[in-house]
């Protein structure tokens, strides 16, 4: 049940999260090992003139500084049923620790952990949200989150990004930054044209025990410089 509900992201429109609408598809940076994947980063000589372009038919995301790539990265989109908002947006709401306020786990008093909404938290149980680092929101209830990259669609809309990655598209965008999501992006036919793709969504998950802890971020915290300049 909890890898079937971790792998298919967590529903409600990307999920309603927090008490003020934030949300968040299934994440999951796994703590702890570290995948191959990973794309640089370029630090912005104006970082006013940032701009973040999705492409929804690429599986793309697109940091741009005028006509400058800071980051291109493998973006998971949404599905069909449950589709990535396109339009115009700007970045607000940044949290670096951000756990889901609608599913996660239910911690017994018989020491198990049970996956769950949290509206079913039993009596004497305590509720911990699923872990969904590095959350930059878009729209109400939508948002960029560290989280498995799969080769298709399959998140209720957010924008996941792989976990050696999401700091660096962090910290890259700032609140206020204008966000272009649409079907394609010119950027298709450039930079993106052979954007690399994650492998790892396919590993087996963290432990329970350890996905409810602080040291599921620690462990996410990059250990290497963010920028390559």
């Amino acid at each position: 049940m909890r890898r079937n509900l971790i792998r298919r992201g967590l529903p409600a429109s990307c999920v309603l999260l927090l008490a003020a609408a934030t949300v968040g598809c299934e994440t999951f940076g796994r703590g702890g090992g570290r995948s191959n994947y990973d794309v640089p980063a370029y630090r912005p000589t104006d970082p006013s003139a940032v701009r973040v372009k999705v492409s929804l038919s690429n599986a793309a995301v697109y940091v741009m500084e005028g006509d400058r790539p800071l980051l291109v990265t493998a973006t998971c989109v949404g599905r069909p049923e449950t589709p990535t908002p396109t339009g115009h947006f700007r970045a607000f709401n940044r949290l670096p620790r951000k756990r889901s306020n609608t599913y996660g786990f239910h911690l017994m008093r018989d020491g198990s952990i049970v996956p769950g909404k949290r509206v079913n938290t039993p009596r004497g149980a305590r509720y911990v949200g699923y872990p969904m680092p590095n959350w930059v929101e878009f729209k109400p209830g939508y948002g960029f989150h560290t989280g498995y990259v799969h080769p298709v669609p399959r998140s209720h809309g957010c924008l996941r990004l792989h976990k050696n990655v999401a700091p660096k598209f962090f910290a890259l965008v700032p609140a206020g930054t204008p966000i272009h999501i649409a079907h394609s992006q010119p950027e298709d036919r450039t930079v993106g044209r052979h954007i690399g793709r994650p492998t790892d969504y396919t590993d087996p998950d963290p432990p329970n025990s350890y996905t409810v802890t602080q040291r599921y971020f620690d462990d996410l915290e990059p250990t290497k410089p963010l920028f390559v300049n």
